[in-house]
């Protein structure tokens, strides 16, 4: 039985509310010039809702998920329905997105597997409650009238942690993929008027003939077969972003996971970590070397892809606990051997120990190398684009550009402040001059009294957004940014500015990257730091960007909580292994998942949201 929260239906429509049998067999309404066209539903209700603040977990999260019927009319409009928003234009809400909507045939199937019997119209968020239009019935790019608005099925509904909360029940982002009752969003062709009672005409069905909880399976649930996904892609009415995700689907490396839900570092070549021997220590500007590592034994060390880094382990003082630092490989990536570039920061522990310390013959213990920072494999024009140290990562990219004689167009673009300080001067003028389509332009913000223009450096001043505008890169290009954050930051507006595809711009971030909690208040951000109360006495759990080493605490639902409680930076969107959100690289350690999440992360890579560690785990974080 559905309660109504506020305006009650029609007598006739509360009595088909409470029948269980279902819908009767369809109808037809004859259109204008005689057409007849099938009756496949009904609209039980328009629900909508602004966006509010609600508490959760000790938080304030702003979100549209509210929604209440409303009685007579309501124009519905290219964004949404009169009267209703969304709170995270980011995953809801848009052309593509507008009206939502959810069949009373899955309230009432919900109703009996989770004992409930306390619904209310726009219980899942919904804008339209309808009667008919089943996700195993619906097809994408099917069109209904209702009222006088015209509509196309554009995607399956994306759940969230919010619609959770809606529920009272953490479990139903989850519930709602497996078992395959996700509802599906209307794009408005024709705006117009709809109401409750409002009858529901199919006016063309989807070309390919995919139904939603099909589509959706195909990209949430294990299994993605290849004529499926170029089926998928045939359906012009599919939304941008889902067709996005599976043609990574459809890209994606043997071992990388689901590529349509996160981009995910290519499976390690060891777990745990190794030890490598230093053979070369090499200065390549003031306060920057580079260190060799090889096989002890001598034998070739697998290959890395460009753009990638190694995690070392490095323990200063005996007396202290070690710690862990990321630095990128600079070197050819099949060399057989890694080479890594370490700028020695102020009060730089690990980097100190680095340049002061290490020698020559030392071991040190190295994870395998990892990251999604990689060249791509596709003849557009590459934009390497990088400041200071940056040019560490872009370094690897042009070693693997010039063994392939590449004749893709390169951009070159580096900035630093003089000759002194910039690395790798002499090696990439001499990788990018052998390569048929390159150009290269290098900025210096201060040159030095010594640094000759046009030969040490191309242009005095910094490289800037305005500055990369007037070089008028091509618009198809791949981008790959690498620097301190306001440089990749400035770059990135530019870059989009100019029409490139933020897809196609590629950063690398020095330490933690950002974190993404959807809906979440803006808090004055703290530190990483020990969680409050007593420390655990579990497994030790590291966060290797944030260097902190925790005790797993059995009070902690997931290792996302323990991240949370230590204000780590984190990403998650529905909390329980759906969407893969929080994927994170796993550099070392094994994992229990509860609940399991529908479809397992990649190799080498845990979904924090729903896992608790078997063992000590280190966590790119």
């Amino acid at each position: 039985m559905i309660r109504e929260a506020t305006d009650p239906a029609s007598e006739e429509l509360q009595e088909q509310l409470d029948h269980d049998s279902g819908p009767a067999a369809p109808r037809e309404h004859s259109a204008p010039g005689g057409v007849r066209r099938p009756v496949v539903g009904r609209l039980l209700s328009v629900n909508v809702g602004m966006p509010k603040n609600v508490p959760w977990q000790g938080k304030t999260v702003f979100t549209g998920v509210f929604k209440d019927p409303v009685s007579g009319p309501r124009r519905v409009g290219k964004l949404n329905v009169e009267g209703d928003g969304q709170g995270d234009l980011a995953g809801h809400g848009g052309e593509q997105r507008a009206v939502f909507v959810y069949q009373i045939d899955s309230y009432r199937y919900w109703e009996r597997e989770l004992g409930r019997d306390d619904f209310v119209y726009g219980q899942f968020g919904e804008n339209f409650t309808v009667e008919g239009l089943d996700d195993d019935d619906v097809c994408i790019g099917d069109r209904y009238q209702i009222g006088t608005a015209t509509f196309e099925v554009t995607q399956p509904r994306v759940t969230c942690y919010r619609v959770g909360i809606r529920m009272n029940e953490p479990r139903i982002p989850a519930l709602l993929v497996s078992h395959h009752r996700p509802g599906f969003y209307f794009r408005v062709l024709k705006e117009g008027e709809v109401q409750a009672g409002d009858e529901i005409i199919k006016l063309r069905s989807g070309p390919e003939q995919m139904r939603v909880a099909e589509v959706d399976a195909l990209l949430y649930l294990p299994g993605h077969p290849r004529q499926q996904l170029l089926r998928a892609l045939r359906i012009p009415a599919l939304s941008p972003g889902w067709q996005a995700s599976f043609q990574a689907l459809l890209d994606e490396q043997p071992g990388s996971g689901n590529a349509g839900l996160a981009v995910t570092s290519p499976p390690p070549a060891w777990s745990g970590f190794r030890q490598l021997s230093v053979t070369a220590i090499t200065h390549e500007a003031d306060s920057v070397i580079s260190i060799r590592l090889e096989d002890p034994n001598g034998a070739p060390l697998p290959p890395a892809r460009p753009g990638q880094y190694l995690t070392l382990r490095v323990q200063p003082d005996k007396q202290q606990r070690s710690m862990l630092r990321n630095y990128s490989l600079s070197g050819p990536p099949d060399a057989g051997y890694y080479r890594i570039t370490v700028k020695r920061e102020r009060h730089g522990v690990a980097s100190g120990y680095l340049h002061t310390r290490l020698a020559v013959g030392d071991q040190l213990d190295i994870a395998a190398p990892r990251g999604t920072f990689i060249l791509d494999r596709t003849d557009a024009p590459a934009l390497l684009i990088s400041a200071g140290i940056g040019a560490t990562p872009v370094l690897a990219m042009l070693h693997a550009l010039a063994e392939e004689h590449s004749d893709r167009e390169i951009w070159g673009l580096h900035s630093a402040r003089n000759s002194r300080e910039h690395s790798f001067a002499a090696e990439a003028r001499a990788l990018l001059a052998s390569l048929p389509h390159a150009r290269r332009r290098v900025y210096y913000s201060r040159p030095g009294p010594n640094d000759v223009e046009g030969h040490d450096f191309d242009i005095a001043g910094r490289l800037t957004g305005s500055v990369l505008a007037d070089l008028n890169p091509p618009r198809d290009a791949q981008a790959y940014l690498c620097g301190p954050a306001g440089f990749m930051d400035e770059i990135s507006a530019a870059l989009a500015a100019l029409g490139i595809d933020a897809s196609h711009i590629h950063t690398e971030p020095f330490g933690p990257a950002a974190g993404l909690t959807p809906g979440i208040a803006a808090t004055h951000a703290r530190a990483p730091h020990p969680p409050a109360g007593k420390p655990g006495n579990g497994p030790t759990i590291e966060f290797a960007r944030s260097n902190l080493a925790i005790p797993w605490d059995s009070d902690y639902g997931s290792l996302l909580e323990l991240a949370e409680a230590c204000d780590v930076p984190v990403r998650w969107s529905c909390r329980t292994g759906v969407c893969h959100t929080c994927e994170t690289t796993l550099i070392a350690g094994d994992l229990n998942y509860n609940p399991e999440p529908v479809e397992p992360p990649a190799d080498g890579s845990a979904l924090i949201c729903c896992s608790q560690p078997r063992d000590d785990v280190v966590l790119d974080l």
